[in-house]
Parts: structure tokens; sequence; C-alpha cells
């Protein structure tokens, strides 16, 4: 699907060095009310990956996510967009650059897939710059790539949880952007909606993309991340691929949870198998 459906990502990792991080957090302070929950973190999203950022509830993951995305203002500390403080970019030079899955968005009572699709598109109007047929062609696109585009008619509101979380993926490519970042996409999905979901977002990573998630099922987080971020308490315990970073010892460590990896049978990832106080062989 990838291969055949291409929209321009705009720029890429040839506006830096190669390999260097577009997106980081330095020594970044965010908190709530006057709670902190994340204090002097550090993080680099690597370019042209699938980053995903798991830990236990609480721990600051989308306060991390929605802090990369300028959502949230930290208190002390830098997110650097392409080598600028993200906080003196103007909300549409950074809506051109990056592109954002709330969690559990909403659209408007009545707007149809295509509707939905087009306002991704707003960032690159002005009233110099109209609608114009290259929005259309990218809005096409973004339906197909997504597989949605039999659905560009159909009310938003009528679409089943799987069709919705692909609509809003769509949504966000037709931001035309090269890193994406998605907070939660496979939250109220049964299993194979949200195997459905993370092969698309896989496709998209393939097609050039950096990819930056927050997931809570572990074993789909290793199966589709190139590089984990490990959170507790705010902070980042472990950073790396999911080979290098699963471990039972850190499991207890981030999760407080008993657990033995093992190989996955049918991919090459770490896979986590939980240990409870019943239904367990103690051989």
């Amino acid at each position: 699907m990838a291969a055949q459906y291409i929209i321009d990502a705009g720029p890429a990792v040839a506006d830096g060095a190669a390999g260097a991080a577009r997106l980081a957090a330095e020594d970044v302070t965010v908190g709530y009310g006057g709670r902190t929950v994340i204090d002097g973190l550090d993080v680099k999203i690597p370019p042209g990956v699938i980053t995903t950022i798991i830990g236990p509830n609480g721990c600051g993951k989308s306060t991390l996510l929605r802090t990369l995305t300028r959502l949230l203002k930290p208190t002390a500390g830098t997110v650097v967009l392409d080598g600028e403080d993200i906080g003196r970019l103007k909300t549409r030079t950074v809506a051109k650059k990056l592109g954002l899955l709330p969690q559990a968005p909403v659209a408007p009572d009545g707007l149809t897939v295509a509707d939905l699709v087009a306002r991704g598109r707003h960032p690159h109007q002005s009233w110099l710059r109209q609608w114009s047929s290259d929005d259309a062609d990218v809005v096409e696109k973004a339906l197909a790539m997504t597989g949605v585009a039999d659905l560009a008619d159909r009310p938003v509101d009528s679409l089943s949880g799987g069709q919705r979380q692909r609509v809003w993926i769509s949504m966000t490519l037709a931001q035309g952007t090269d890193l994406l970042l998605l907070d939660e996409p496979t939250t109220y999905l049964d299993l194979a909606h949200a195997i459905d979901v993370l092969d698309l977002v896989d496709d998209l990573h393939e097609s050039g993309r950096t990819v930056v998630m927050v997931l809570h099922d572990l074993n789909l987080a290793t199966r589709y991340s190139d590089n984990l971020v490990v959170m507790r308490d705010g902070a980042i315990l472990a950073q790396g691929h999911p080979r290098d970073v699963i471990t039972a010892e850190l499991l207890e460590e981030a999760f407080g949870l008993r657990a033995r990896v093992v190989d996955d049978p049918v991919g090459d990832r770490p896979l986590i198998v939980p240990i409870g106080r019943t239904h367990v062989r103690l051989d």
C-alpha cells in the first residue's frame, strides 16, 4: 500500500546531518496545577524509525508526547524541532513539520470523512493561497493510502472504531509532514483492529516517515517499534531497540510486573509473558 500511494512528506532527514534527531527534549520540566510530572528529562527522537513510549499509568507518557508537540509548555528546558526552539515557532510552521493524532479525537457531528481529511490541509492555506487541485490530490492520496477512499462521503460518526482511526490518521497524513506523533492510536480498538491500525503505521514508516507513539500494550509496542522509550515517574529508565531494552528485570522495575521474556515465535522481537498468581505452571 505504502509503495502505491506516496504523499510528499516535506523536508526529511536531509535537512540536517544524516541520522541527526529532528525532534528532541532538552532538560525539560513539565507539570499541571503546580504538580511536576516530568523533571529535567532529555530525549532525542531518532529519524526514520518508529519510537514508542511505554510505561505505567501516570508515568508521564502522554505528557511527554504533548510537550514534544507544543500542546504543553515546559516550565523549564526546551523542545527542539529542526534545530529551533519549538516554542518560538509559529503555529502554522509547526503544523507543516509535525502531525499529531491525540487520544480519542472527536469530529463535529455530521462531518464527512472527506471534509475531515481536508482539514489536514489548513496549515497550507492562507488568504493568498486558497484550496487548489494540489490540495485535492493530497487528500485523495491520503484517503487511498489509509484504505478509506470508499468511505469519503460517509459521516465520521457513522464509522467503526478502526475505520475512524484510519480516517484520523488520513487527516494527519494530509498535513504533508514526515513527523507523526500518535497518542494511543489503538485506544478502544479490539486486537484485530489494533493490529490493522499498527500495520498502517508501519506502512507509513516504510514510506519514509518518523513516527512517535504512546502505547499501553507492551507486546504490540515491542512488535511494531524500532526504538522504545521506557518511562517511570516522569523519568526515562531505558531507551533503545526492543531486543536490547526488554528484560524481566526492566519490566519489574518499570511496571512492577513479573514476567518472562522469550523469543517471539512469529517475529524477531521479544515476547513478554506475564506471570500472575494463578494458572501458572510451576515446572
